[in-house]
């Protein structure tokens, strides 16, 4: 007989039994490292910790310009080396000496570094939001904590985004360079107005949300997309949440706040472009990954981009002869978004604080690594971890655009007592996978609950008491996100919302169910879940699709209803196919919708 006793996390207010509290700092214990290794991937450093018992005072080393607030605060407690325009090898040599670190986007943070640190780096501060300069692996391995400022940039950000859409709009630099070389073209120089033009928002979080505020004062229509930015949130500031396709479809103007991530690497390209409406203008001051420069030249230069401001680039500073920073319609600025004297001085406090705390055993919620459980219990949960994190990933992408993740419950099955099994690192590694593939968050047990805050995200827990012997921690965990709409009609359970459940068998995480369907694949590669009528040949017309393509299934289960009526197929893929593969198994007409899930 199965009892359930229900547990909601409350972010602000969380137990202390079960969870880990982030509105305070904690106490960093003794250090310790584990890591897992999975006989089919390779290892994933799990845990790492700090322990800063210092006798002295501790060593500073700032490497690229701070501001005078934060320095004091540094100086209050350590001794602070200011070391500028450092070599790679001039940063290694000095780094031995030092506690700490701190260093804005300019300072490569290597493996080299936390090597020759020779375990004497305790903390890694990053004035800033990014951390695509630190190796976050390295920092893990070498038991090295790595903050990062992510809340002073945000108005000045936002500020520069707005001054790079009038600018481009009335083109000011081009007629003040125009002036100043002596000629007075105003015909040239005849500007578009900002009144009653639609602004796309492509990533609604602090930033873009700062920016929509600012556009909706000048008059604009502004919509945004982001799947993670709650409906609620957006209306109350008069901006409409819409899929990716659309807003790009529609907008005369776009504006780009998303991070750099797999998913959003050169989001914007040839086949994305083609998608806009002739004479689209684009304004980055995200990340210049997110654009393909090559395609965005060539858009440019076909009119289907009319303009292009751009204060971020691929390779930063960009080569003095790049086509796109020569290019007439192009106005760039040198990455000034956090640029502002209010914001430097902002971004120097908040690190110093968040070092300082480190190196005074303190752990504060901008730390991006180093979870913290028992090495004893992470042995355990190892392929609960693996499992949790996946299906947080599958839940995620079911999710219509647009509809914004707001309440997540999951659900665990265990005959062991609820103080017996610590879900913590359960749950922060479903938050992972809910937040972190389009994110540039870095999810961990340390800062899950915070981000999940941030996100305006509210999670709840249940545990299922199961009667038997408690052999292994978990029977199942499940996971479902009310309140939205669905890529995929069948992963809609009876109660209306998108569920997922899976389990552990022989040391591998498997999918059980989506939905009200039983499935049984394992959660390696990808998945394609297919919806169809429940007739012989199905699964060997799938089959031959992807054979035909070359796509290595790995492994096949049915779900149905009863026999005759409808099923759901999940299939696992070692390789992701075409779109036109899978065009071609939604064309089977048998099938009534399918999706593609990208583990």
């Amino acid at each position: 007989m199965a009892t359930a006793h229900s547990q909601t996390l409350r972010i602000s207010s969380l137990s202390s039994s079960s969870s880990l509290s982030l509105s305070s700092k904690l106490p960093l214990s003794s250090a310790f490292s584990v890591s897992f290794r999975s006989s089919r991937r390779a290892a994933r450093p799990l845990v790492v910790f700090v322990s800063a018992g210092l006798d002295a005072k501790p060593t500073v080393l700032v490497a690229e310009k701070l501001g005078e607030a934060g320095l004091k605060l540094l100086k209050e407690f350590a001794n602070v080396d200011c070391s500028y325009n450092l070599s790679p090898e001039e940063l290694c040599t000095k780094i031995s000496l030092c506690d700490a670190l701190i260093v804005r986007s300019g300072t490569k943070v290597t493996r080299e570094v936390f090597e020759s640190s020779a375990g004497r780096l305790k903390v890694v501060g990053r004035a800033g939001v990014g951390i695509d300069n630190v190796d976050l692996a390295a920092a893990t391995e070498h038991g090295c904590l790595v903050v990062n400022a992510p809340t002073a940039n945000t108005v000045a950000a936002a500020e520069h985004g707005i001054a790079l859409l009038a600018a481009m709009a009335r083109n000011v630099a081009q007629a003040d360079a125009s002036v100043k070389a002596g000629k007075w073209q105003r015909n040239k120089y005849v500007g578009v107005s900002l009144v009653g033009k639609t602004l796309a928002v492509m990533g609604f979080g602090k930033v873009g949300s700062e920016v929509a505020r600012r556009a909706k004062g000048l008059g604009m229509n502004v919509i945004a997309h982001d799947p993670y930015a709650p409906a609620d949130r957006a209306r109350a500031i008069g901006v409409e949440l819409v899929g990716f396709d659309e807003a790009i479809a529609t907008a005369d103007f776009i504006s780009l706040h998303m991070p750099l991530t797999p998913a959003t690497n050169k989001m914007l390209n040839d086949e994305t472009f083609a998608k806009m409406k002739k004479g689209v203008r684009i304004v980055n001051v995200a990340r210049g990954g997110v654009i393909d420069e090559d395609a965005l030249v060539r858009a440019l230069d076909s009119g289907i981009v009319a303009q292009a401001a751009l204060d971020v680039f691929t390779v930063e500073p960009p080569a003095k002869d790049s086509k796109l920073i020569m290019h007439e319609q192009v106005t760039a600025t040198p990455h000034l978004g956090a640029s502002t004297m209010e914001a430097q001085e902002g971004v120097a406090i908040e690190i110093a604080e968040a070092v300082v705390g480190a190196l005074k055993g303190e752990l504060a919620s901008t730390a991006v690594n180093a979870p913290m459980v028992p090495s004893e219990v992470l042995t355990e949960l190892q392929p609960y971890v693996d499992l949790a994190e996946k299906l947080g990933r599958l839940a995620v992408q079911l999710v219509a655009g647009g509809s914004g993740v707001k309440t997540v419950k999951v659900t665990y099955a265990s005959a062991r007592a609820p103080d017996d099994l610590d879900t913590r690192v359960l749950r922060a590694m479903i938050t992972k996978g809910l937040i972190e593939p389009i994110s540039s968050v870095f999810v961990n047990l340390v800062n899950a609950d915070f981000t999940a805050k941030q996100r305006g995200i509210r999670i709840t827990e249940e545990r299922i008491i199961l009667d038997g012997s408690p052999e292994s921690p978990v029977e199942f965990v499940q996971v479902q996100i009310a309140n939205v709409e669905s890529r995929f009609a069948s992963a809609i359970s009876d109660s209306g919302e998108i569920k997922v459940e899976g389990k552990v068998k022989d040391g591998i995480p498997h999918l059980t169910k989506v939905g009200s369907f039983d499935v049984d694949v394992s959660l390696e590669g990808s998945i394609i879940l297919c919806r169809q009528v429940d007739q012989p040949g199905m699964i060997g017309k799938v089959g031959s699709v992807l054979g035909q393509e070359n796509v290595n299934v790995s492994f096949m289960s049915v779900g149905r209803i009863a026999p005759r009526k409808q099923a759901v197929m999940a299939i696992g893929v070692d390789e992701q196919p075409s779109k036109d593969t899978l065009k071609k198994i939604g064309e089977i007409p048998a099938v009534e919708e399918f999706v593609f899930l990208k583990l």
